[in-house]
């Protein structure tokens, strides 16, 4: 039967639209692509793995909001085990593999496998542990996971229950869970996947002196297998499982797990850097602990640059989306009559909400490189012994992790809510972007807690600089920090806007400024009038944020400067258009902490919201190209309000209409009848079997 539906089309051409955007801009959208995605082949790589991933049928992402949790468990598993058959038959590498995950955009049950647990065996491991588990792991013979997340306690290591007890009669570990909170929780790929865990447990060592008492010795690393490998079920005296649903990661099964007086080898303690004398009984540190954190700080910095991709396909979606919707006319049109609607985009009340994060997104890449570059640096300088860049690494991973997944997580939530009810819908796009990426603000070190870190190494500079003004600076941060003191009790607050231009440099230095200052503020409460750190605790966070900034700020001012690859005009103008936007629209919404600390004059404040118009004025031409440039593909955006071609209306009908599988079932609505499904007579059993 004809369908009559097939014959409509939208009152506006959204293809058309999107050609007419690109035709008002004359950035070379391949060209920036290259200067944002060229480093170690990234676009290629993008292309040759998704020309394999989009003919597989098992990768089709059009039912995938329709399925039920235990069948998203059951296809994230199965798309995790096609990718290991495609990747040998490919021939592809661990490159491509990564890829590959990023491409599926779902959370794979196989993902910690190959990376806290398998960077943990290779960090900490001994040489003999690695020869012997890393041929398993690499392989995939095994599949393991992370256990260091209880029930009780997250942020806090230190406070971790479970307890592993050295018995040196049998020259073995006991892993026991004394109480119901040292249950290990909310631990990736351990609930349903995993066959071996590493698991961070409390070493409990009997005194020489008096066996029956034990002294702790903290947190340390062990591995062990916790389920059968021919019936995958626990091992005796373990109980393991998922924890149910969650906000996302509906794919991934987070998993709890007790044990009751388990016992492992003595083989199972990573011993690179500790282990337990089986001779003596001893606890031994062999090498120098401080370069286990490497891990942790590898992780955050993979965070960090994944955000700029993450905000990325947001900002793609909405503004493309919000140059092809269009509503009302504009009020003060000479011929009302004769005026169309006016796209969306061209409100100020959308710009505001959508410009700044397309600036955003780009301050958070050249960051993202700052990151790859100061870590690739620091493991290399920590590998011959020297470990003094561990601190600045610490600190910037765990300030930038806070600040970028704050910015990205928020940023998504932003970008839906400016699409309007469209936003809301499964045809956005943002659904399992938003929820899935909801976790990034609270793993690898909630965002509140981490930034303790970065400010008791601000402190702790400065009392540096305080103490030594006129010492070699090892670093930047020595050289602002000796800057201020010498200038703060002559400071001339800078402006933004001097004689009709925007000071680039004097944009930079405001940030630094405010940084410092703040820095300087937390070293006399704490240092000087000894506060307590409990009660300073919302203006350490403070500090952070706002040190975190003034290197997202520099980074964005100094690429103009240290670009390796010349873009040709108008790009460079453009991004220096975003670096002021970004920055300028950050000073904003933080105007008291600037005008507190100095930085910035009063009444260059007042003059902030114009400038922003007439930034986001100067960037609206270019926004279309400047997200195409991220080159983020269909087949990962899954997005009808963000697809390239602007087809956004006969996507969504035909989403509804022909491809909802709601729609293709009659009901019974009578309240009479317990009938559900018209015609089946189950009188609701099919419901009741899956309550």
């Amino acid at each position: 039967m004809p369908d009559f539906t097939d014959r409509l089309k939208p009152a506006h051409d959204g293809t058309a639209t999107l050609q007419a955007e690109h035709d008002g801009s004359a950035i070379n959208v391949a060209e920036l692509a290259r200067h944002l995605l060229g480093r170690d082949g990234f676009l290629e790589r993008q292309q040759k793995v998704l020309n394999v991933l989009s003919k597989e049928a098992l990768f089709k992402k059009d039912q995938q909001l329709n399925l039920s949790r235990p069948e998203r468990y059951q296809l994230g598993l199965a798309r995790s085990k096609a990718i290991q058959r495609i990747i040998r038959r490919e021939s592809w590498n661990h490159e491509d593999y990564s890829m590959a995950e990023y491409l599926n955009d779902e959370m794979s049950p196989y993902f910690l496998h190959m990376s806290m647990f398998v960077t943990t065996v290779r960090e900490q491991a001994s040489k003999e542990q690695q020869a012997y588990w890393m041929p398993k792991i690499l392989n995939y013979d095994i599949i393991g996971c992370y256990a260091q997340t209880e029930l009780g306690h997250g942020s806090n290591v230190r406070g971790l229950e479970t307890t592993a007890t050295w018995d040196p009669l049998k020259k073995e570990f006991e892993i026991h869970s004394p109480h119901l909170t040292a249950s290990k929780w909310w631990n990736g790929s351990m609930g349903r996947t995993a066959t071996h865990a590493i698991v961070v447990a409390q070493l409990l060592l009997p005194k020489a002196n008096n066996p029956t008492e034990l002294t702790n010795h903290g947190p340390q690393t062990f591995i062990l297998q916790i389920r059968d490998k021919e019936t995958h079920r626990s091992l005796p005296g373990i109980a393991v499982g998922d924890i149910g649903p969650k906000y996302g990661y509906a794919s991934m099964d987070n998993g709890y797990m007790v044990f009751d007086h388990f016992r492992i080898p003595e083989s199972a303690m990573l011993s690179r850097y500790a282990e337990v004398s089986d001779k003596t009984g001893a606890f031994v540190r062999t090498g120098h602990p401080a370069v286990v954190y490497g891990s942790l700080t590898f992780v955050r910095g993979q965070i960090i640059m994944h955000a700029r991709l993450v905000l990325a396909r947001a900002v793609t979606v909405a503004v493309r989306y919000t140059s092809i919707r269009r509503q009302f006319k504009d009020r003060d049109a000479s011929n009302s009559a004769a005026a169309v609607e006016m796209k969306v985009l061209d409100y100020p009340t959308v710009q505001i909400r959508i410009l700044p994060l397309l600036a955003t997104t780009f301050a958070l890449h050249y960051t993202g490189e700052y990151m790859y570059e100061l870590y690739r640096k620091s493991r290399q300088t920590i590998e011959t012994g020297d470990f003094g860049p561990l601190a600045q690494l610490h600190s910037a991973s765990s300030g930038l992790k806070s600040l970028c997944t704050m910015l990205a997580a928020d940023g998504i939530e932003t970008c839906r809510r400016a699409m309007g009810g469209h936003g809301f819908g499964g045809g956005s796009g943002l659904v399992g972007l938003n929820s899935d990426y909801l976790s990034k603000p609270t793993v690898e070190g909630d965002n509140w807690m981490i930034t303790q870190q970065v400010a008791a190494y601000l402190i702790k500079k400065m009392t540096d600089a305080v103490n030594d003004p006129n010492a070699p600076p090892k670093d930047p941060t020595d050289e602002l920090f000796q800057f201020y003191l010498k200038n703060r009790s002559h400071r001339i607050p800078q402006t933004v806007v001097q004689d009709g231009t925007i000071n680039d440099p004097s944009i930079v230095e405001i940030f630094q400024w405010r940084a410092a200052d703040l820095s300087h503020r937390a070293y006399q409460a704490r240092v000087v009038e000894r506060k307590g750190w409990t009660k300073m605790m919302i203006t350490l966070h403070n500090l952070s944020r706002a040190y975190s900034e003034f290197i997202l700020v520099t980074n964005f001012y100094n690429s103009f400067s240290t670009s390796s690859s010349p873009l040709s005009t108008p790009t460079p103008a453009v991004l220096r258009t975003c670096f002021r936007l970004y920055a300028l629209y950050t000073l904003d919404q933080n105007a008291a902490a600037f005008t507190m600390t100095n930085s910035i004059a009063p009444e260059s404040v007042y003059t902030l919201q114009d400038t922003i118009l007439d930034l986001m004025t100067e960037l609206r031409p270019h926004a279309v190209k400047l997200v195409d440039a991220w080159s983020i593909p269909d087949w990962l955006l899954h997005s009808a309000l963000g697809r390239s071609d602007g087809k956004v209306y006969e996507e969504l009908f035909d989403m509804a209409h022909r491809r909802n599988p709601l729609n293709k079932v009659t009901f019974n609505p009578d309240w009479r009848s317990e009938e559900i499904v018209l015609g089946s007579g189950d009188g609701g059993r099919q419901v009741l079997a899956k309550l």
